[in-house]
């Protein structure tokens, strides 16, 4: 397993958080994340006055990591303006999920966690995969 460069990482996160469009809650946040392949994408949240269309910081990097290449998240930290640590809401454990590397590591409020411990019994791709390989294996029996 890759060790972690945790404050490489968060310096990254801080750097990000500085780049944020925040005009309405003046609350930046950025982002950053280790990616199987050895890169490091960031991300910052960007506001838009049709607040529902506002882009998390979890977002933009998803974005950046698909864009420059794909792979999958191996390693995760999100701050604050201030540079403290944040935890993903809900929708952005559930957007990370999606992308992460089995065992993902997330450096939260409450120290390091796995991914499947921040959002446990989650439902995502490898969910779809057993269902549709047990649709298959119905329909050849």
């Amino acid at each position: 397993m890759t060790t972690i460069d945790w404050e490489s990482l968060h310096a990254r996160a801080v750097e990000a958080s500085a780049k944020a469009y925040v005009p309405y809650s003046r609350f930046p946040v950025g982002a950053a994340a280790l990616v199987d392949d050895g890169r490091v994408v960031a991300g910052a949240n960007i506001e838009n006055a049709a607040y529902g269309v506002t882009l998390c910081a979890e977002c933009s990097l998803v974005s950046e990591m698909v864009m420059g290449g794909g792979g999958k998240l191996v390693a995760f930290a999100c701050v604050n303006g201030s540079g403290e640590r944040l935890m993903p809401c809900g929708r952005c454990r559930q957007l990370l999920f999606e992308h992460a590397a089995p065992g993902m590591l997330l450096d939260t409020v409450s120290g390091i966690r796995t991914i499947d411990e921040v959002l446990p019994d989650a439902f995502g791709p490898r969910q779809l995969d057993e269902y549709a390989e047990q649709r298959e294996a119905e329909h050849r029996g």
